[in-house]
């Protein structure tokens, strides 16, 4: 189920101002005038957002080459980033956006389905936002092998 309402690319990308990992807050304006990976997984240390953030993570220094910033986003409150991070020696911005408002604007909480039941959740999706701040590239229903070797040439590409 994919919202209508979701930017499509070349639209302004929705502005954020969410708490971030060790007690900042990340915002879409602090990167204005650069590429901005958006990334959205939909929990902490599970094992396809882990791998997810782990490879973002290693290709880091080639996103910030590119002069890219790359944020991750879920639901999980900001401190439980902080143990994610932590944990996995995360290089990535996380923001907690516990209420899904940005989740919403960006058209990734959405109704899912396991074993017959369904539920809201967030749909592993990507955003290449541009340096004019607008949606470049988009990725929705997110498959994680090869994934940021894909955004990382998409980046390049800008």
């Amino acid at each position: 189920m994919t919202d209508t309402h979701s930017p499509a690319i070349g639209d302004a990308a929705p502005s954020f101002s969410l708490p971030g990992t060790g007690g900042t807050t990340v915002s879409l304006a602090d990167h204005a005038g650069k590429p901005v990976v958006l990334y959205f997984y939909p929990k902490d240390d599970t094992p396809g957002c882990t791998r997810e953030a782990v490879d973002f993570s290693e290709a880091i220094a080639e996103f910030g080459a590119a002069g890219a910033a790359v944020i991750g986003v879920s639901k999980d409150p900001a401190k439980k980033h902080d143990k994610f991070a932590a944990k996995h020696g995360l290089k990535v911005i996380l923001a907690s956006d516990e209420s899904s408002d940005l989740c919403e604007r960006y058209g990734v909480w959405v109704e899912k389905s396991m074993y017959g039941k369904s539920y809201m959740g967030i749909e592993r999706a990507t955003y290449l936002i541009g340096r004019d701040g607008r949606i470049a590239r988009v990725w929705r229903n997110v498959k994680v092998p090869g994934h940021v070797a894909e955004v990382l040439e998409a980046v390049r590409a800008l």
